[in-house]
């Protein structure tokens, strides 16, 4: 990786160009349809150039990514090991139809299977995270022989058919074409829905609710049950002690098998290749995404038991996608497992986490009234804001947005750091390659915008 110190030399020597800003903002603002937008009133940030942990504008502003752009970026803007390599498979081959062999897509199933689990031998690539979601589901159906899927209340699977009707967020609510989908509520000891009284007593009545809800529901009837493992955009919720663990009992004693979403909180995210690595839980399918090759080329895919596996040794998979394995994207792949190996940024996201951000977090609530609490692992971590820390109230309504959340993410943005905020909650999700500096230069700009937003405490 480029010196820090080179590679804010590059953002802050980069030549503005308001002119060509502008042209790329008509362009956009005349052609471009975007996605969970009302389009009439959008106004997006144009983005010039990225390196590291920052990206800047045609104006020469620079911003510290504290949002990994959508939580994905966890080997940060322009590895040059990444770029290389995908400048090199290019000039090799630039595409192959899904089924022929190639070595970039065979290499890169070999070393995702070894990251994962004794026994999950096989990949089937996708695009993306939700058709990872839309084809772990499909194998657990076939394999199982049941309909029903179960899944939180608080979730994001995706926005495919059965990815978006398993997500439990609002923006399910206008997608709902699928079926079979049964939410569940998950721990949540902030806002118990248990009236839970400490982590314990959440994990127990948590898991007494999902097995009623299996029971009235009937286990014949359900392939899987799918987790987030540590839930994202529905606000950075690590499983309570033991949960997972009776999550996997459960699966264990109906038949029913266990999808680990992994596509926001794998490959390092939580400082470890896999979240589920915090538990001990083994699951039967894993969908992965985001973090597998940071974005550079969309990409996706399942990790596969090998008992759900062989269900298709003989049997056709009714399954799959022109670009399944694009040379390009297996080959991203490739160099960035390889660089997080040989640079320990998995480790380093681990080491950032415990020293810096979860102490430097936590200071933050202290002083600041609105952060009614933070939690997270590694660079995986969420405030929760309230009006009230007594009530709990939250700073924004479920579902929407508030002019303290509007302001927090103004006041963010103008000391120089790009925001990730969900209903009133905000995020805190670096690239993994952020460096002891980087995060306390983006706590400081958080502690300068809460102070401002302080105001809007009641309690």
């Amino acid at each position: 990786m480029l010196p820090i110190a080179l590679i804010k030399e590059q953002a802050m020597t980069f030549s503005p160009d308001p002119q060509a800003g502008t042209r790329v903002h008509e362009l956009d603002r005349a052609h471009v349809f975007h996605s969970w937008s009302a389009q009439g009133a959008l106004n997006p940030m144009v983005i010039a150039g990225a390196e590291g942990c920052y990206v800047w504008d045609f104006d020469g502003n620079r911003y510290l990514d504290l949002s990994s752009q959508l939580v994905n970026v966890n080997i940060g803007h322009q590895h040059p090991k990444v770029v290389k390599a995908i400048q090199d498979q290019a000039a090799l081959l630039s595409t192959v139809a899904p089924q022929h062999a190639n070595a970039a897509r065979g290499e890169a199933a070999m070393r995702i299977a070894g990251l994962a689990p004794e026994g999950m031998n096989k990949v089937f690539f996708t695009n993306g995270g939700a058709d990872a979601v839309e084809n772990a589901i499909r194998m657990a159906r076939i394999h199982t022989g049941r309909d029903k899927v179960l899944s939180y209340y608080r979730s994001y699977h995706g926005n495919t058919g059965v990815a978006i009707q398993a997500t439990g967020d609002p923006r399910r609510w206008p997608n709902e074409y699928a079926q079979h989908q049964v939410h569940f509520f998950g721990p949540y000891p902030y806002r118990s829905s248990f009236w839970s009284t400490s982590p314990e007593q959440e994990t127990e009545r948590a898991l007494q609710h999902l097995e009623q809800v299996i029971a009235f529901e009937g286990p014949a009837t359900i392939a899987a049950i799918l987790l987030e493992t540590v839930v994202g955009t529905a606000g950075v919720l690590v499983p309570t002690p033991g949960y997972l663990e009776g999550v996997r009992a459960l699966c264990d004693k109906h038949g029913i098998m266990y999808i680990a979403d992994e596509v926001m909180c794998g490959f390092g995210r939580t400082g470890a290749w896999f979240a589920f690595e915090h538990f001990n839980v083994v699951p039967d399918l894993i969908t992965f995404a985001k973090g597998s090759n940071s974005g550079y080329v969309p990409v996706g895919g399942v990790v596969i038991s090998d008992p759900i596996a062989a269900t298709f040794d003989e049997r056709v998979f009714p399954g799959g996608l022109t670009y399944s394995g694009h040379p390009l994207a297996a080959a991203s792949i490739v160099a960035s497992i390889d660089a997080m190996k040989e640079e320990g940024i998995v480790e380093n996201a681990a080491r950032i986490g415990e020293d810096v951000l979860g102490p430097g977090l936590r200071e933050l609530a202290e002083r600041h009234p609105v952060i009614g609490e933070i939690r997270g692992l590694g660079v995986f971590w969420a405030l929760d804001l309230v009006s009230d820390r007594e009530t709990r109230a939250p700073l924004a309504p479920y579902g929407g947005s508030s002019p303290a959340m509007a302001e927090l993410m103004v006041e963010v943005k103008k000391r120089g750091a790009l925001p990730f905020t969900n209903f009133n909650r905000y995020h805190v999700v670096p690239p993994c390659t952020i460096t002891e500096a980087e995060a306390k230069e983006g706590l400081a700009i958080l502690d300068e915008a809460f102070a401002v937003v302080d105001r809007f405490y009641v309690g």
